[in-house]
């Protein structure tokens, strides 16, 4: 019979005696009770098969086969199954270019965002390392690694996409645990306060001033006035999108598609955009589908094009270039509108919004100063009664109440005022 002993922070060994009359243990770190019973049920088979020369049962066998490696391996190092043959190593950068390729659903975008992280991945471990020899020390070593060159946020994102590479592995049975599912390896993104920046209007009407051509004014208005995400919502708007009556733009977003709802929104046409719309539409060949032509080629660097169009308005390029524009809008409107109807307009939720958009500027602080919170004055208990006699206040009192009528007898039934039930 085998045996569970539990320890303190929840790890479970089962302890045995083998067909050699010896004790033997089998770490299974932290489990369930009933994982930790499911297995020592098995071992139990294996033990008197072991015993008696006869073969596994068919569910016991077929338990065997499906095991992990590192389960399998710690069985044969107790003897209870043969050693399984080695197979051929899985190499780092092989498995991660077959994940990408697999991944059929992803957008483009992802993709090389993938593709940055295996850059990564390839030049601290290297493209033939066996990803089943990776420790989660060393992952922790690639974090510490990537943080003396990189933002906190985007060790953060790399290291989230590394796990996901290595979940897949799990899930595959190539590899027993994920390295990076590690406690002291944070993957989820938070906001970085250093980085926000509010692009006044004033600023905003330098850059107009600089931008080369009309599409571009309207590329940079749609950013700060319409708050749409460059460039995926901007390439994607089409002049058919614009009801001109209404007052209304609907806009596609990749980014948000796979949301139930999220493949569009619709957002007002705010008076800050429709000059510069109208300007485009003026310009506009007849038929063309879509309201930016000129920056569609995925060579396109806009990025690079406007901190060459804010240096030329004598400006100095500021951190995340289009997002604070998004950041900046998404701040305004919330100071005029309910959060939920800036949030349905900008296609983000409430805590996004609160984590990564909403900014504390200085026009807060000086809005505070010179309208400063009024507060009604509660006069102190000693004043109120030393303010009124009693008789002067029983006198307010007959002043104010009103008179009343006569209420004439007999106007509610012996049966008072709750009405009769057949059970009574």
């Amino acid at each position: 019979m085998a045996s569970i002993t539990s320890e303190s922070n929840g790890r479970k060994t089962i302890q045995f005696v083998g067909a050699d009359k010896k004790r033997r243990s089998i770490r299974l770190g932290k489990a369930s009770l009933r994982t930790a019973q499911a297995v020592k049920a098995k071992v139990e088979h294996l033990v008197g098969a072991a015993l008696s020369g006869h073969a596994l049962d068919g569910e016991t066998a077929r338990w065997v086969a499906d095991l992990d490696s590192v389960m399998a391996d710690k069985l044969a190092n107790v003897g209870l199954i043969p050693k399984r043959e080695p197979v051929g190593a899985v190499r780092l950068g092989e498995f991660v270019d077959s994940y990408i390729a697999g991944r059929t659903d992803a957008k483009p975008s992802t993709a090389t965002v993938w593709r940055r992280s295996r850059k990564h991945l390839v030049a601290f471990f290297g493209a033939d390392r066996d990803i089943r020899t990776i420790t989660a020390g060393e992952a922790k070593d690639f974090r510490r690694k990537l943080l003396l060159g990189l933002s906190d946020n985007t060790v953060r994102r790399t290291c989230g996409i590394a796990k996901q590479f290595c979940e897949d592995a799990v899930d595959r049975g190539l590899i027993g645990r994920n390295p990076f599912k590690h406690r002291d390896i944070p993957t989820a993104t938070s906001g970085n306060p250093s980085r926000e920046f509010f692009i006044t209007r004033e600023m905003a009407e330098k850059v107009f001033d600089a931008c080369p051509d009309a599409q571009w004014r309207l590329l940079f208005t749609l950013s700060r006035y319409g708050g749409l995400r460059c460039p995926s919502e901007h390439l994607a708007l089409r002049w058919g999108d614009i009801d001109w009556e209404r007052g209304r733009i609907n806009v596609s977003s990749s980014k948000t598609a796979h949301h139930a709802g999220g493949e569009s929104r619709t957002f007002p046409l705010f008076p800050e955009l429709r000059p510069y719309l109208d300007e485009c539409y003026e310009l506009a060949q007849d038929g063309e589908e879509f309201v930016i032509t000129r920056y569609r080629d995925a060579n396109s660097n806009l990025r690079t094009q406007l901190l060459r169009i804010i240096k030329r308005a004598g400006l100095k390029g500021w951190p995340k270039l289009f997002q604070n524009l998004r950041s900046t809008r998404e701040t305004e409107l919330a100071e005029d509108y309910p959060m939920h109807v800036v949030c349905a307009w900008l296609g983000n939720s409430q805590p996004v919004a609160m984590k990564h958009y909403l900014q504390l500027t200085d026009e807060h602080f000086e809005k505070a100063v010179q309208n400063p919170v009024q507060h009604v004055a509660v006069s102190g208990r000693a004043d109120s009664q030393s303010g009124q006699s009693a008789d002067d206040e029983t006198l307010v009192l007959q002043d104010c109440a009103a008179g009343c009528d006569y209420l004439p007898e007999n106007q509610v039934g012996d049966e008072g005022l709750e009405p009769p039930t057949s059970t009574v």
